[in-house]
């Protein structure tokens, strides 16, 4: 045994001894029994044959605060109350969870805009909102129409046969990302870039035992023993290492390229990094953005934004599928408005094409789970009084320092408190019949949903995301029939994101599309 496994050994060993002597000062906040000493609640939450079949009927059973078990007997809080989020979300003490925190700075880096705190962060953020303000993203919608139009010829080769639609809306959101933010095709971004980002994204869906008990180990580890571990030889950490060596060596390349246009005299691209990188670009925005932090953010701007929109996409049509009467509702309002102006069409004002898409939002959230630790005692407000096991009634949960607190966005989504007793229901027409939930507790940008998240932390490219979805789904649905497979259901799986599996166990939503226009 070498001399470093047992170093890791010794502090794992010391870090269990910790947990296991500390109350965590939410043992009385009701819960489900744990099965397991070792896995706790965590296989019942993450590896359920469909995701969603323990979660939600803790949910109906426990309410939206109560008390799971992780590894090694730790308690954790799951929230899906939508006051304690608008605590959580916009409380700077509240940080994500240090297995999600190690892996932001692995794969995306730690100058990337999901890296950085404080002021960084807010300079960051308001030199990147630029790019993704309603105005900016309206110019991108030649370029989502253009990837429309390669899915269509694409889905065309398979007309009426079965085929797993995922893939091939996840090349069309890269395409899309690569062209608006970097002015590069997908074949532009090499052969290499183009196989790993696809291992990526079968990573970001993938979950398993062993790695559920590696995540509890590795977050028991200080910070330089866990980077230290992700250069372990393994298919996983070499993939990551990988993207973010390529995205990287992407990001200089093209900001070289523009730069070097720049002092030729030449016009640089109109696309996202040529805007941040053009010269007469106003101070106001250029401050704070360098070559290099330019550079920083093409590994968070490439991979997060493709495949939560990629799955949300397959999720809907999906739905579609099931529900024939509604696709056709929506195909007659898609061809109606298309047809009347095909080179300007005004997504926003197609209330059927809208409420589809919020609804898919709502039940499909991208993160299913998001993990928060407080950096310091807390008491996080709630909207409805819970009863803990000692007979006390308490209406705001006490939290210590550390304490690991589960941002429920699934749960939330499915609150029938909030979103009524058809929550469960895949419902369109709830957008359309006056205020789709109750209370006026404000938490996500978008419809009142935590898809893109909220607070500072929200999705920088939710606006881009929804009109990328909007021109989709208005060619597709437009143009193909959508029907289900008779043997091939798919099922939910929550990894690093909500992903749309096979029956064989892999990612993927088989559907049959029928050219009808």
């Amino acid at each position: 045994m070498s001399s470093v496994t047992v170093l890791i050994a010794a502090i794992v060993t010391v870090a269990l001894y910790r947990v296991l002597h500390r109350k965590s000062g939410i043992e009385n906040i009701p819960g489900p029994p744990s099965p397991s000493w070792i896995f706790g609640n965590m296989l019942q939450l993450l590896l359920p044959p469909n995701y969603g079949d323990y979660e939600f009927t803790w949910l109906k059973l426990y309410g939206p605060i109560y008390r799971l078990k992780e590894c090694f007997g730790q308690d954790r809080l799951m929230v899906s109350d939508p006051l304690a989020f608008q605590y959580i979300l916009n409380n700077t003490q509240f940080v994500h969870g240090p297995i999600a925190e190690n892996f932001v700075h692995l794969l995306y880096g730690k100058r990337s805009v999901s890296a950085v705190r404080g002021d960084s962060h807010k300079r960051l953020r308001a030199a990147l909102n630029s790019g993704f303000t309603a105005a900016a993203v309206k110019n991108y919608q030649p370029i989502f129409e253009k990837m429309a139009q390669a899915l269509t010829d694409q889905l065309e080769q398979f007309s009426a046969s079965s085929i797993n639609i995922s893939p091939l809306l996840s090349t069309a959101t890269l395409g899309a990302i690569s062209e608006a933010v970097l002015g590069c095709s997908t074949q532009d971004l090499g052969d290499e870039f183009v196989a790993n980002n696809s291992q990526i994204v079968v990573l970001a869906s993938s979950q398993s035992a062993a790695q559920i008990l590696a995540n509890a180990l590795g977050a028991l580890l200080p910070t330089s023993v866990f980077n230290a571990a992700i250069y372990l030889p393994t298919s996983a950490f070499r993939a990551v290492r990988k993207a973010k060596y390529l995205a990287e060596d992407l990001g200089r390349r093209v900001v070289r390229e523009k730069m070097d246009a720049a002092q030729q005299g030449l016009e640089i691209d109109s696309d996202f990094y040529g805007q941040l990188l053009n010269p007469v670009q106003s101070e106001s925005t250029k401050k704070g953005m360098s070559e290099e932090a330019v550079v920083a953010q093409t590994s968070v701007i490439l991979i997060a934004g493709q495949d939560t929109t990629a799955n949300t996409l397959a999720f809907g049509l999906v739905e579609l599928a099931r529900h024939p009467h509604f696709q056709d509702q929506l195909r007659a309002e898609i061809q109606s408005n298309v047809g009347a102006n095909p080179h300007n069409v005004l997504y926003d004002s197609m209330p059927l094409l809208n409420a589809f898409i919020k609804e898919t939002l709502r039940l499909y959230p991208a993160v299913a789970l998001d993990d928060r630790v407080a950096l310091a005692d807390a008491v996080i407000p709630i909207t409805e009084e819970i009863r803990t096991s000692t007979e006390e009634v308490i209406t705001q949960i006490p939290v210590r320092k550390g304490q690991l607190v589960t941002l429920a966005i699934a749960s939330f989504q499915r609150l029938e408190s909030f979103w009524g007793a058809d929550s469960d229901e895949f419902k369109p027409q709830r957008w359309l019949e006056g205020s789709p939930y109750k209370g006026e507790t404000s938490v996500g940008p978008y419809a009142n949903l935590l898809s893109f998240l909220g607070g500072p932390r929200t999705c920088l490219g939710w606006r881009f995301a929804i009109l990328e979805m909007q021109v989709l789904i208005c060619e597709l649905v437009g143009k193909f029939s959508f029907t289900l497979p008779k043997d091939d259901p798919v099922r939910l799986q929550s990894a690093t994101v909500l992903s749309p599996v096979m029956s064989n166990g892999e990612k993927g939503a088989p559907l049959c599309a029928t050219r009808i226009l």
